[in-house]
């Protein structure tokens, strides 16, 4: 990747970092898949007033919308409800861990799904290191807990398995020729649609006390700068870097969430979060390439 790329992967870490924060108000007095289907729905308003605003049509190519409903249910409605539903019975750092799988999971399924993305020594070591870093950073101790609560981890693990076929899957958009602002705005407006009729079944939404405003400018923020604004920057490093890279950015999310925790909450920092972070950037190295390519060079 290339200066431009670490960068878009920086800003996307940190608008999904945020999200957990938002998603924290909105529990308060929603229940799970309404926040999704909120979270998704405003995002697909909004990325469809930017397509108007800036004159971009939605492109008229056979089978989109059929793969727009593909992505969307690997990448939103699948791992979003998974995870919604592991985080009633285990941990938030132990999911975080979980969800810190999908590069390790993305390696293995673009190695054998693609043909320039394969499986190497130095992608596998850059990925155990970077794993090693999100659970120092987030504390040992969060392990205990593996055992307890088995299919909410499962679930955790097949919501990162589902974001790494996602990767994958969302390569064809940039073959077929679709930009990423209408990709994007295909991808949540399918997954609104998928999210409709489970909401409606199962949280009965018109029984649910009216929100509050600070609820309102959660669902707002998460939906247009956590989604809209986050998938942008998704397709397009997706299309400039690949699938592998890509997914890197759950190991930044926890790097995040820690350094704004910092900055604006006045968390202290401790020797085990730069550690960490120290881990993941080297692992992002490996996985990257550089340290690899410099070493072939030093020997040849």
């Amino acid at each position: 990747m290339g200066a431009k790329e670490w960068v878009m992967l920086i800003a996307l870490s940190v608008l999904w970092g945020g999200s957990f924060f938002f998603n924290g108000i909105a529990v308060r007095e929603l229940p799970s898949l309404t926040i999704v289907l909120a979270r998704v729905g405003i995002a697909a308003v909004s990325l469809w007033v930017m397509l108007a605003l800036l004159h971009i049509r939605m492109p008229r190519i056979t089978g989109l919308w059929p793969a727009f409903f593909g992505m969307g249910l690997l990448n939103n409605a699948i791992p979003f409800a998974l995870f919604v539903w592991g985080q009633h019975h285990i941990a938030s750092g132990l999911v975080a861990i979980l969800n810190a799988t999908t590069p390790l999971f993305t390696v293995i399924v673009a190695h054998f799904l693609t043909r320039d993305e394969k499986l190497s020594a130095s992608k596998l070591v850059g990925v155990g290191l970077g794993l090693l870093g999100v659970t120092l950073m987030l504390g040992a101790e969060w392990l205990a807990g593996l055992g307890t609560g088995l299919l909410a981890q499962l679930a955790c693990l097949a919501a990162a398995l589902s974001y790494a076929i996602a990767g994958v899957f969302g390569r064809r958009f940039k073959r077929m020729g679709v930009p990423p602002l209408a990709t994007a705005t295909g991808q949540v407006t399918a997954s609104s649609l998928l999210m409709l009729p489970l909401v409606l079944m199962l949280d009965h939404p018109w029984t649910l006390t009216t929100p509050s405003l600070g609820t309102w400018a959660a669902l707002l923020a998460i939906g247009v700068a956590s989604t809209a604004l986050a998938y942008i920057l998704y397709f397009r490093i997706l299309a400039a870097a690949g699938a592998t890279n890509l997914l890197l950015v759950t190991f930044l999310i926890p790097v995040s969430a820690i350094l704004l925790g910092s900055f604006f909450l006045g968390e202290s920092l401790e020797s085990k979060h730069f550690i960490g972070m120290g881990l993941i950037g080297f692992g992002l190295s490996l996985i990257d390439g550089r340290i690899a390519g410099q070493l072939n060079k030093g020997t040849s």
